[in-house]
């Protein structure tokens, strides 16, 4: 009977319940390069050097016709297992172009959220947004170390060759661990470092390995790696709460 009062009295006063302990992930380092790659930043996160951020004028290579062929968006799209309903996240989503057959997958109900840190990029996805009458599409302006999503939010976070451009990939972990709700999907596509064939500059590259090294310091399972695309990998994990101490 008393833990019964207390639920009602927390339904009633909006008393937020215990979602577990509070996320505590030791910050690895970032560390100054002496020699680096000429598409990267400088600084080593975790063993790996980080690449430079793809800038707007980029956005046309993004929206390319050969990409159809090359990366077979078609066969990503259907691994993600997009349900109506569903708020799903295009982190990093440049010019919107898995955005919009995300949001026909999650309609009628459901919704997507396009972000990005360069507002010209966002500029382009409405415009794209008014063309296609695609109501269930919100663009999102975030930081270098913010999602700009609310805390337990997402049902799923999709990042296209995004996440090895971050300079704050630590900081953007956090957030994007917050931003999504318990048991959503963390989805990771980062072209092939283990495939020497892969036509892509290797600081661009990321191996399983590192994904995984990388994610799994702070609060989440891997569910599984899908390797039927062309050139990248599809990595899945799934948020769960931190373990109490």
């Amino acid at each position: 009977m008393q833990v019964a009062a207390a639920l009602l009295l927390t339904l009633i006063n909006g008393i937020p319940q215990d979602k577990g302990a509070p996320l505590t992930v030791e910050k690895p380092p970032y560390v100054q390069l002496d020699r680096y790659d000429p598409d990267g930043i400088g600084v080593s996160y975790m063993g790996r050097e980080i690449a430079q951020v793809m800038g707007h004028f980029g956005a046309p290579w993004l929206d390319r016709p050969e990409r159809y062929a090359e990366e077979a968006p078609q066969i990503l799209i259907g691994a993600l297992d997009l349900k109506p309903g569903m708020i799903a996240v295009d982190l990093g989503a440049g010019s919107g172009y898995l955005s919009f057959p995300m949001a026909k997958k999650v309609a009628p109900n459901g919704k997507v959220l396009a972000t990005d840190i360069q507002p010209e990029m966002l500029a382009i996805i409405e415009g794209k947004k008014k063309r296609m009458n695609a109501k269930n599409v919100e663009t999102v302006l975030g930081t270098t170390t913010d999602t700009g999503l609310k805390n337990d939010s997402a049902d799923l976070i999709l990042l296209v060759d995004v996440y090895h451009e971050f300079d704050k990939p630590y900081e953007m972990m956090t957030s994007m661990w917050k931003s999504l709700k318990v048991g959503g999907r963390l989805v990771l596509v980062e072209y092939r470092k283990e495939d020497r064939r892969v036509p892509i500059k290797e600081v661009h590259k990321m191996s399983e390995a590192q994904v995984r090294k990388e994610v799994e310091i702070f609060p989440f399972k891997w569910v599984t790696t899908k390797k039927n695309l062309p050139r990248q990998h599809i990595i899945v994990f799934e948020k769960v709460p931190p373990k109490k101490s």
